[in-house]
């Protein structure tokens, strides 16, 4: 096995990402560039995403991102050894931005293209600054998706809770969008919740009748608003973005916990590490939160950097390489899917939502 160098692509949502990643023989990892290009100013005014405004800016500027990616990795479009692509879930245009661009590289060079689920971007995501072998319990928290998942190896993700309505990530920007605060919503919260009294507000606890690692975030969400509508001062609001903060990252450590039980038993008590992925986990109060559970349950507690929390294609470029060091790649007919569950069999078997034509979600 020699050494990989592999080109990331991520245009799954509002940030158009570029890097250079190289996965010695021996496993070891080195991001030698990572360069991201957001799109916060032209969705601000919408007060989030808009698909078509996203695709357009992504064709605009994906090739002078992985340009400026390559350039800073000190390496050439011939030293690559592979390139790797988002392709989904996420925006089905953005997708098809990067996963096209990258399959002109893997043309163009002669190289293997790999079209990477984002999920299993997040999933080795901490790998990117850590060492941290398979298997590992994995919590994986964002905007768009928050789940639980027993992760074995590349590709081999078991599926232990999902939630069944809204996302953690998405409960805090349109919390913070009904409190006023500015795109984006989950930054702008933590910093408003900053000195506030989270007991202020009583907020609702989900699925308590239930035994399983499932979330829900729909009520909470709806409990707040209603809040949030009949405030008058800024105390109050910062007490309200404090309660939000405290009851979101309180289920996240109750589930996580169900799922250690599980995982420490299925496991035999051995191997027990606990890594959190996602935008969410780049809050302070939610990873502070999920460090004392997994201390508790005897868990080692890993995060990714925070530039590595948030969508990045260093992510992208090293489950593209992992799968590449198995010999795996890709032909360039592979299609961009809004939807991809990481455990399929999961999702299609018992799914949090009805399948619809684009397949299962979650």
């Amino acid at each position: 096995m020699t050494d990989l160098t592999v080109l990331g692509l991520e245009t799954s949502c509002d940030e158009t990402a570029a890097a250079v990643v190289r996965r010695a023989a021996d496993g070891r990892v080195q991001v030698l560039s990572s360069v991201i290009a957001s799109q916060i100013a032209e969705h601000a005014p919408y007060g989030g995403v808009v698909p078509e405004i996203a695709a357009r800016a992504h064709v605009e500027s994906i090739d002078a991102i992985a340009a400026q990616a390559i350039a800073e990795a000190g390496v050439t479009y011939a030293d690559l050894t592979g390139v790797a692509a988002t392709a989904g879930p996420g925006l089905v245009g953005g997708v098809m931005v990067g996963l096209s661009f990258g399959k002109a590289v893997a043309l163009a060079r002669g190289i293997p293209m790999i079209a990477v689920n984002h999920l299993e971007g997040h999933a080795v995501s901490a790998r990117l600054a850590a060492d941290l072998p398979y298997p590992f319990l994995l919590l994986l928290v964002s905007g768009g998706h928050c789940q639980l998942l027993a992760v074995e190896g590349i590709g081999q993700a078991r599926r232990l809770g999902s939630t069944i309505d809204d996302a953690a990530g998405e409960a805090f920007d349109k919390i913070a969008k009904t409190l006023g605060l500015p795109y984006p919503g989950g930054p702008a919260l933590e910093k408003l919740a900053q000195g506030g009294d989270p007991e202020r507000f009583p907020l609702p606890r989900a699925l308590l009748g239930r035994k399983d690692c499932d979330f829900s975030f729909s009520g909470l969400k709806t409990a707040a608003a209603r809040i949030a509508e009949t405030l008058t001062t800024e105390d109050e609001r910062r007490d309200l973005a404090a309660s939000v903060q405290t009851a979101i990252a309180r289920q996240l450590a109750e589930r996580s916990d169900r799922a250690m039980a599980a995982y420490a038993q299925a496991h035999h008590g051995f191997g027990l590490r606990f890594v959190v992925a996602g935008g969410v986990a780049a809050n302070k109060a939610v990873r502070a939160r999920l460090e004392e559970t997994a201390s508790a349950r005897g868990f080692s507690f890993t995060a990714p950097p925070l530039a590595y929390c948030t969508d990045n294609a260093a992510m992208i470029a090293l489950a593209g390489a992992e799968r590449l060091a198995l010999g795996e790649a890709h032909p360039m007919d592979a299609p961009a899917r809004p939807r991809w569950p990481l455990d399929e069999a999961a999702a299609l078997a018992s799914p949090t939502h009805v399948p619809g034509r684009k397949g299962a979600k979650a």
